[in-house]
């Protein structure tokens, strides 16, 4: 077995670098449900572009946006084993992986959130900042930028298992720029460098620090449905053992207060640490996994002069 005790060099630099680029001066945002009905400004008007997705996440991995002031959000996700594992078990649908999570905007540009994974009973804890948002007209931004921090702690039981397992060495941490451009009312792409740091792997073999580069899109179908699409390319040199890419295709519905995600990847987990370094199932050869996501949006705090 191989641990660290504290981040590798190269995980402080990498969140220093996104502490920095965080500090970027931004606008406030309205509530993420109420932004779905707006339209995207023309290039005579200059204005920010709101709702580059329906939700604060895509299908596993989070979106650039956030809930706004006030608002918490409560998530369902499910998901079932994989279809090729036959008719004893259902085609996967005896089997489960599900996730618990709440996230809370602090402001409309800030978020945290927890959760808690049945997947090695983790519990999860993460936060998100807005530097950067999406603006039309003489010297706006093409993109908007948020910054992703996270912590996951792996609770299992290791019965006979003489290895001392203590927090820190069952502790994994992600951070992630996700960049993302909404290039139509209909069309929105995002790109996620991402960098996981483990404290404890498996061998001497598997490194402490894995790195991947994350693409996604949205394609909206009407105006209440859209296609998703999500790839995680895990670079060469820092790619764990027997690990794939993982991949997802996903449909969201928005109805009112709730957005219902449905979607199939190779990938068994719900947070970073799971689907970007541990996903071993081959899409191609039916390794593929049915889920859902149910996300609920409730005012907590109202805004000052908010008038219904």
């Amino acid at each position: 077995m191989q641990h660290t005790y504290s981040l590798s060099r190269r995980l402080a630099g990498f969140l220093v670098g996104l502490t920095l680029f965080a500090a970027a001066p931004a606008w406030a945002q309205g509530d993420l449900l109420g932004q779905l009905e707006e339209q995207a400004p023309t290039a005579q008007t200059p204005g920010y572009v709101d709702a580059t997705f329906k939700s604060t996440r895509l299908i596993n991995g989070h979106t650039v946006q956030t809930p706004g002031q006030g608002t918490m959000i409560f998530l369902i996700s499910h998901r079932f084993g994989t279809l090729n594992s036959g008719a004893y078990n259902f085609f996967g649908l005896d089997q489960a992986t599900t996730r618990l999570g709440l996230e809370y905007g602090i402001t409309d540009l800030l978020t945290v959130g927890i959760g808690r994974s049945s997947l090695e009973k983790a519990f999860d804890g993460f936060i998100k900042y807005k530097a950067i948002r999406q603006r039309t007209g003489a010297g706006g931004s093409p993109v908007s930028v948020t910054m992703f921090g996270s912590t996951a702690v792996n609770t299992l039981r290791y019965s006979g298992d003489a290895f001392d397992r203590t927090f820190t060495r069952r502790s994994t941490y992600t951070a992630q720029a996700l960049v993302a451009r909404k290039f139509s009312p209909s069309l929105s792409l995002q790109f996620m460098p991402t960098m996981v740091h483990n404290n404890l792997v498996a061998t001497e073999q598997d490194p402490n620090d894995v790195y991947a580069l994350g693409f996604a899109g949205r394609q909206k179908l009407t105006k209440r449905t859209s296609l998703n699409a999500e790839y995680y390319y895990l670079l060469p040199d820092s790619k764990p053992t027997g690990v794939r890419n993982a991949l997802a295709l996903g449909v969201d519905l928005e109805t009112g207060g709730h957005v219902f995600q449905l979607h199939v990847t190779n990938a068994q987990g719900l947070i970073e640490k799971s689907f970007v370094q541990q996903t071993r199932g081959n899409f191609f050869d039916g390794d593929i996994y049915f889920g859902f996501i149910v996300n609920r949006n409730f005012t907590v705090r109202p805004k000052a002069g908010f008038r219904k």
